[in-house]
């Protein structure tokens, strides 16, 4: 996979991660253990978003 497709793969994954937040914590029982993993999650992608485009542009 190209490097523009492994960050564009990334960003699906951190946008459907958001909405799996959001929609956690709409539900009447929420569950801040999971809404806690899923941001978890979440950061990951985002810290390796930011050093693959870091990368991409040097």
């Amino acid at each position: 996979m190209s490097l523009h497709g492994h960050i564009a793969e990334l960003q699906k994954r951190h946008d459907l991660l958001k909405k799996e937040v959001e929609r956690e914590r709409l539900h009447p029982k929420t569950d801040e253990r999971k809404i806690l993993e899923l941001k978890r999650k979440k950061l990951k992608i985002k810290d390796e978003l930011i050093k693959l485009q870091q990368n991409d542009t040097h």
